[in-house]
């Protein structure tokens, strides 16, 4: 039975959905004492999964005291309150929710807007002061008026498919959408200065990323038009606060509208906070009832698909897999995983990696084919668990650099994976090896080195090199016969006079009997290996 926390306020509907797997218990932890890094990790231990929104921080201290822990879900779509990378080094799957909440936040930046252009929160706050100034508080229309979209994803998306309701012109730019794109929606697509200097409304919906973080600066608020307002329900770190009140305070802007800040919440004596041209709230961009309970079930649904099937969708932090890709891939990983750890164990030694994926293969996801190759490869010098998460960053952090290419040629195989060490010359025959799925389930071991053979990477194994003399299997044979050591399976290949054998063995050879292997005629070098 799995355990999983779920904290924030989350929809119970989250609850539900785990618990009607019948494998999973659910905690229900609301409770903002606990929200504290330093009070988290006296009760995560226990839990294999947490589901949290923004008011969890879960630090690398939190990582480190969750012994369990193999899933971290963020019912939304930032991750800022989790340390993403100190999860992925210790193993830790981070997912999100994105989509879960598009609609909700581009309506609020919607609401932001038309609040913005007819001054509500002023006017709601004078009235409930007795006042009545109708003349103060004079407003503008959106008809007609040019909305700027820097950000066309899926929330700047909603946003100008609503503000084209409002009759308003609408353009954008992002690097990252194609023309052709922006005019299927109808939105002209056009350079930065452009857009800041025809803009009436500029709106912010751009990730926080090295390119973006003070982004809006003071010669970006200089190139706007003068007069504009800047909607932010983006991230608080795109925009410099102190450039945008100065900005305001000027008159070169109108008003601003914002929703997030750098930190959160904001410290109250931020001279922004007390501008009368500015609105503001507290990061409600996806606080809807409905975005709530869309999140909470996506996010319950990955965590249970995970736990229970292996199957990871929307990782930030380890690609995706569906459930179907999963199906396909599943026996690729777990020979992977065999022939990482056959030629890490043989090797002893750390080198750069090529992996080729050739054939049917070639048009599957590779990447979790090649985590999966370093998990195992990895795994064969510590006894530090390692997965398929925290392999791509342990091998980054000892300086492997790991190669993957694909290929569509095969001559003998339907699909073929080959791992080859780099640098490994003193391996000779066992630097590379070549693994197939025969019957679409069963891994075998087609080439070690050049020399072709069909063996099973599975449980203790005798790796054997030796010249290619008379008398070497029967001397091997009656060796591990007299020893008690039954043989499973005895794959042979030959090339140039000399052997390699892989000797499938119904128990774990001891170091005495493997040095008399070694001492036997003919025999050049005796390994064994261990395959889960």
């Amino acid at each position: 039975m799995f355990k999983v926390m779920i904290r924030d306020g989350m929809a119970l509907l989250a609850k539900e959905i785990m618990e009607q797997t019948g494998q999973i218990e659910v905690t229900v932890d609301f409770d903002k004492k606990t929200n504290d890094p330093s009070e988290l990790v006296k009760i995560i231990g226990e839990y294999d999964g947490v589901a949290v929104r923004s008011g969890t921080r879960i630090t690398d201290e939190v990582l480190a005291a969750g012994k369990n822990l193999k899933v971290i879900g963020r019912a939304g779509i930032g991750v800022d309150n989790i340390d993403a990378a100190a999860a992925t080094a210790r193993g830790v799957v981070v997912m999100n929710a994105p989509g879960g909440n598009t609609t909700t936040t581009g309506e609020h930046a919607i609401a932001l807007m038309l609040s913005l252009a007819r001054h509500v929160p002023q006017a709601t706050a004078s009235l409930r002061e007795g006042k009545w100034e109708k003349k103060k508080f004079m407003g503008v229309e959106v008809t007609g008026k040019t909305l700027g979209v820097f950000g066309l994803g899926n929330i700047g998306r909603v946003v100008a498919s609503r503000a084209q309701g409002l009759r308003m012109k609408v353009i954008a730019h992002d690097p990252f959408v194609k023309e052709e794109a922006a005019e299927s929606l109808g939105v002209e697509m056009v350079e930065v200065d452009e857009l800041l200097s025809r803009s009436d409304f500029v709106t912010l919906h751009v990730p926080r990323v090295k390119e973006t973080k003070d982004m809006v600066n003071k010669d970006f608020l200089a190139r706007m038009k003068e007069g504009a307002r800047l909607i932010n329900c983006s991230r608080g770190e795109v925009v410099v606060l102190d450039d945008l009140y100065d900005a305001l305070e000027s008159g070169h802007l109108a008003g601003a509208a914002l929703d997030v800040f750098p930190q959160e919440p904001p410290d109250p004596s931020l001279k922004i906070l007390q501008h009368p041209s500015v609105i503001m709230t507290p990061h409600l961009g996806a606080s809807t009832e409905e975005a709530q309970e869309k999140v909470a079930e996506m996010i319950a649904r990955q965590i249970s698909d995970y736990l229970i099937n292996g199957v990871i969708s929307n990782a930030v932090n380890f690609p995706s897999v569906s459930r179907e890709e999963m199906e396909q891939l599943r026996p690729y990983i777990d020979l992977a995983v065999r022939m990482g750890s056959l030629l890490g164990q043989l090797s002893r030694k750390l080198h750069d990696v090529t992996i080729t994926y050739s054939g049917k293969v070639a048009d599957m996801d590779s990447r979790p084919l090649t985590n999966a190759v370093m998990k195992g490869m990895l795994g064969a010098f510590t006894d530090e668990p390692v997965n398929f998460v925290s392999a791509p960053a342990i091998a980054k952090d000892k300086g492997i650099k790991v190669h993957a290419t694909t290929s569509h040629d095969t001559k003998d195989y339907t699909t073929l994976i080959r791992v080859k060490l780099e640098g490994a010359q003193d391996m000779e025959e066992t630097d590379e090896i070549l693994g197939t799925i025969f019957g679409k389930k069963y891994p075998r071991i087609v080439r070690m080195g050049r020399v072709h053979m069909d063996a099973i990477p599975e449980g203790p194994i005798l790796v054997i090199r030796n010249h290619d003399k008379p008398g070497v299997i029967g001397n091997l044979g009656n060796a591990l016969g007299a020893r008690g050591i039954n043989i499973g399976r005895f794959q042979l290949g030959r090339r140039d006079g000399k052997a390699l054998c892989m000797v499938n063995v119904d128990s774990p050879v001891e170091e005495a009997v493997i040095e008399e292997l070694c001492s036997l005629p003919h025999i050049i070098s005796v390994r064994q290996v261990h395959l889960d």
